[in-house]
């Protein structure tokens, strides 16, 4: 329901990578590893233990290639299938690897990028790049300037000396990458699983949402998307946004705002016409078109509150914004205000109708620790400012990443990520112990789904700010009166 006179709207729009993966495309990992002097010791050990975990769980149709950087990169193993010949040659290369030498990111991201784009075999199959470092470059030209392309990049700050701002920027400059922060050196195998986890659930690539106006019924005024590419039609009063890869129960929300123009009589009226198209198995999908339909009516008002799933998806995205304010404001040595802004974003938290949603709790504890990271300058130097930015990553991505404590913090992880995190956990406990492979994760899941198979890849879901229903108590509300 919707007033004759101009009014605006909003349109939640949810895209939701359904859970089957038992038809997979393979993947193509690269490791970008950092083996600089300072990776001395423990680090060296509990990446290498990582590193195990990555190729244990990697299957027959999944290739890795190992890179290196200290002074310069290395390629110390091309694209190898992940047999189950190859996988002890694979374990015997971590072993193998000794810290020495400076920090030199850009040629090790430059180098495993060249791994992917030298590739003969690669239609449909799926793609990433996992890059840790530990340290600040002192080698080679800014990695923030590195031209990525269509890839996902995902970047692991470890330990306490690496510069955040540099693998923020990597990360944001791929398609689909975020930031992780790992200060803890025992949590370098959780962080790895996580990355791992949806490389490994890839339900399709190449997503895309397209979202027209229906001519003299509506206009798009705003699009909320995170920094996903956004690309408009000003001829067709459309807007595409690019998603990329899309995981295994990973959702996609978009908010539109809606302008709708007076009109003189009652009548229904279509505002907004939605398709979708992804990739599978290097196949191209285009979902048949979705229309939003509205009541254009005398009687009809704007409700006072949108439904509570609008209303938590924008109190998300308030949050982030708050959170990007407040790190700028620290950035800016005004640490009092900063903590100012985390304490508006809490209070304004508690004005959201769904008290006891899981996304409200996982705000809550983001804001509470990051209050904790700004008690001095000095720790938001050393912690607060990575978070801050993980977090800004992960919020404009709806992708999950770490923000140090990995378990206390599950913001858009999937159940294949809880999965590999328990798995992870005792892994790094007894790293001989067996491991299942991704084939053997995916059976299970097929077995305790047996239909999951027979759903389609994506499931999509419109949401209305205005209800009928809403608007229909209403009006018997103010009859009553």
């Amino acid at each position: 329901m919707a007033p004759l006179e101009e009014n605006t709207q909003k349109v939640l729009l949810e895209l939701t990578g359904d859970d089957s993966t038992s038809d997979r495309s393979g993947l193509d990992l690269v490791a970008v590893l950092d083996v600089s002097s300072s990776m001395q010791g423990e680090k060296i050990e509990k990446m290498k233990t990582a590193m195990k975990f990555v190729v244990k769980k990697l299957s027959s149709i999944d290739r890795l290639s190992i890179v290196t950087f200290l002074d310069t990169a290395n390629r110390i193993c091309p694209l190898r299938q992940v047999t189950e010949d190859s996988q002890p040659q694979l374990l015997k290369l971590i072993d193998a690897l000794q810290p020495g030498g400076n920090t030199n990111i850009s040629d090790g991201l430059q180098t495993g990028l060249k791994v992917l784009a030298d590739r003969k075999l690669s239609s449909g199959r799926v793609v990433g790049v996992m890059l840790m470092s530990d340290g600040q470059q002192n080698r080679g030209e800014p990695a923030a300037n590195v031209k990525i392309g269509n890839v996902p990049v995902y970047t692991f700050g470890f330990g306490a000396h690496y510069d955040p701002t540099v693998l923020n920027v990597v990360a944001r400059n791929s398609m689909g990458g975020t930031f992780s922060v790992v200060n803890d050196v025992n949590l370098l195998s959780m962080a790895f699983s996580q990355c791992l986890a949806g490389l490994l659930t890839v339900v399709v690539q190449d997503l895309t949402l397209t979202v027209a106006r229906i001519e003299d019924e509506s206009t798009i005024q705003k699009v909320a998307a995170g920094n996903y590419l956004q690309t408009p039609d000003a001829d067709a009063g459309s807007v595409t946004v690019a998603f990329g890869d899309l995981y295994s129960k990973e959702v996609r929300k978009v908010i539109f705002d809606l302008l709708l123009p007076a009109i003189d009589s009652d009548r229904g009226a279509d505002i907004l016409e939605v398709t979708y198209s992804y990739k599978t198995a290097g196949k191209l999908f285009d979902a048949p078109p979705a229309t939003v339909t509205v009541r254009r009516s005398g009687t009809a008002f704007p409700a006072d509150d949108p439904p509570v799933d609008v209303q938590t998806e924008e109190a998300r995205l308030k949050t982030a914004t708050m959170i990007q304010q407040a790190r700028t404001m620290a950035d800016g040595k005004k640490l009092g205000d900063a903590r100012d802004k985390l304490a508006e974003a809490q209070n304004a938290l508690e004005n959201v109708v769904a008290q006891s949603d899981p996304l409200l709790d996982a705000l809550r504890t983001e804001l509470q620790e990051l209050l904790k990271l700004m008690k001095s300058q000095e720790v938001y130097e050393k912690q607060g400012r990575p978070y801050a930015m993980s977090s800004e990553t992960s919020h404009d991505r709806q992708r999950f990443a770490a923000r140090g404590d990995i378990e206390n913090n599950r913001l858009f992880s999937t159940p294949r990520m809880d999965k590999y995190l328990e798995q992870a956990k005792k892994f790094d406990e007894d790293p001989a112990a067996p491991l299942p492979s991704a084939d053997k994760d995916e059976e299970e899941e097929v077995a305790a789904n047996p239909l999951a198979p027979l759903v389609g890849p994506i499931t999509f879901y419109i949401r209305a700010a205005v209800e009928a229903l809403q608007a229909i108590e209403k009006l018997i509300n103010k009859g009553a009166n």
